[in-house]
């Protein structure tokens, strides 16, 4: 069966904490849904603010293979005419096919936010909806609340969503908007309303019980054809549905067609999350963790058979399994790692059990590899005799921090540094506010961009700093991990010691030589 699927993310997603687009990292985003091939992608409305106003005018220039733009917007307002109210002209004006249109489906709403009459509510959807049809629009009618409405006054919520079909709404989609229903109400009152209505059924599902993926799931065993979310989860406080694991459940497990190649997920995901500047690494189906492997047993269960331990082959949806490096998972760890290097290797090899050996002297020392993958491939690569001549090497750094005594600053900080790549060296220096480590990273990246360009993708995505021994004081040790990223892959890195500057140093170095190897092969 087939099932039409819309994305927030640029609409509903901007309510998230910590996210916020610019109009280019917007275009990128409808892109990225177009090519992955979701139906509709909700994008605001041109006369929200002037970024949104900017946003509409290049819209207008796309060449969409896949997926319909769609304008959002309220009702008119109460005791204005449709044909009057500025919100609806600004839907019908802003060149988009599509409209989708809120109303209130909660009869507490209507009195206490609106302050105005049930049956004026219901005008105000019936007229808003006729008014964008007779436009020539296709609308999507969400019924704001319609969970919570429908469990207090059921007549008034049906009431709602009637005048929006008998308005000629080509969907009506039922919003659990403060994200407190459960699964089975949300599929009894669905078959309810999608057996009263003579238009397809939406579920619009947020996740402040942390059950908007359930709900979606069985809005559709209710009879829904349409699902709205936001790819990777983002959205008004808890977050909207999490389409990514919406769209795989539904379509691997459940037989429905929703998109041509679910391949692309993993990408479609991890682009739009690069985008966004947040970590989804945990996420199901598209996360880093998602088919990550720590204990012993369960390596060795996905090494000889991966059903074992995996609900479905990662390459599915574009992701793969990696084993997490620990004293938990030991040799087979090391070994399942090793075999991605070199394919041939036996588990009973002496080289496994040097990586092995090297592995806890490392541990001993207070790495931890788990988190770090990619500096252990290099620590493999060096055991192994594949790590001869490095992409480059650091002759000479010096550092410089400066404190205004007067002045209630975070301080000064420069960074000298002298990069040998080859017989080839290159001087460069920065300077930073933002502290040593950035000064340090910036003169680093100046540098060897000279000789390998391709750094310049490379960014910085995560620092974090963990005091090992506590006891020890300002003589701790501290470990430094660092994730970065080239906006299609990301990977994280470690570094050891008591100065956190070279902490960070080696964990930094770790990350671009990894890049390098992995773009140079």
């Amino acid at each position: 069966m087939k099932l039409s699927v819309l994305d927030t993310t640029l609409r509903d997603g901007c309510q998230g904490v910590k996210v916020s687009y610019s109009v280019n990292d917007k275009l990128k985003i409808i892109k990225l849904l177009d090519d992955f091939g979701v139906t509709y992608i909700e994008v605001g409305n041109p006369a929200y603010s002037l970024k949104d106003e900017e946003l509409f005018k290049e819209i207008k220039k796309l060449s969409l293979k896949n997926s319909k733009i769609a304008c959002f917007g309220a009702t008119r307002h109460s005791g204005v005419k449709a044909e009057d109210d500025k919100a609806l002209l600004s839907l019908r004006d802003s060149g988009t096919d599509v409209c989708v249109i809120f109303g209130k489906a909660w009869d507490l709403h209507v009195t206490e936010v609106l302050k105005t009459e049930l049956s004026e509510n219901l005008s105000m959807i019936f007229d808003s909806v006729k008014f964008l049809k007779d436009s020539g629009k296709e609308v999507i009618f969400d019924a704001e609340h319609f969970f919570d409405g429908y469990k207090v006054n059921p007549d008034y919520a049906i009431s709602a969503i009637k005048a929006a079909a008998d308005a000629g709404a080509d969907t009506v989609c039922l919003c659990d908007t403060n994200g407190g229903a459960f699964p089975d109400e949300i599929k009894e009152i669905t078959e309810k309303v999608a057996s009263l209505l003579n238009c397809p059924v939406g579920i619009h599902a947020h996740n402040d019980s942390g059950m908007a993926i359930s709900n979606s799931i069985f809005s559709v065993y209710g009879g829904a054809l349409h699902v709205q979310g936001t790819m990777i989860g983002t959205g008004e406080r808890c977050g909207n549905a999490n389409l990514s694991a919406v769209i795989a459940n539904l379509q691997l497990k459940k037989g429905y067609d929703i998109v041509a190649d679910i391949s692309s997920l993993t990408y479609t995901c991890r682009a739009i999350a690069d985008i966004s500047n947040l970590s989804m690494r945990d996420l199901p189906y598209v996360g880093r963790n998602a088919f990550s492997h720590k204990a012993g047993t369960h390596i060795d269960g996905v090494m000889k058979n991966p059903a074992s331990f995996e609900h479905i082959d990662p390459e599915t949806v574009g992701n793969d399994r990696s084993y997490l490096i620990s004293e938990v998972a030991g040799k087979s760890a090391a070994y399942a790692m090793m075999k991605k290097i070199i394919p041939g290797i036996e588990k009973d090899s002496p080289e496994v059990a040097k990586v092995v050996e090297r592995l806890k002297e490392l541990e001993f020392k207070g790495y931890q590899f788990e988190g770090a993958l990619a500096s252990f491939e290099l620590e493999i690569r060096k055991a192994l005799g594949l790590y001869d001549k490095p992409f480059f090497d650091i002759d000479r750094l010096r550092l410089l921090i400066e404190q205004d005594a007067e002045r209630d600053t975070d301080g000064y900080s420069s960074a000298y540094i002298k990069v040998f790549a080859g017989n080839d060296s290159e001087i460069n220096a920065s300077d930073s506010t933002s502290g040593p480590v950035n000064a340090m990273d910036t003169a680093i990246r100046k540098a060897l961009e000279k000789f390998y360009p391709e750094i310049s993708k490379v960014k910085l995505t995560d620092y974090k700093v963990r005091v090992i021994d506590s006891g020890a004081a300002t003589e701790a040790l501290v470990r430094v991990m660092i994730e970065s990223s080239d906006g299609l892959d990301s990977w994280t890195t470690i570094g050891v010691s008591k100065d956190i500057i070279m902490a960070s140093k080696e964990a930094l170095l770790d990350s671009l030589e990894y890049y390098l190897i992995k773009n140079h092969k």
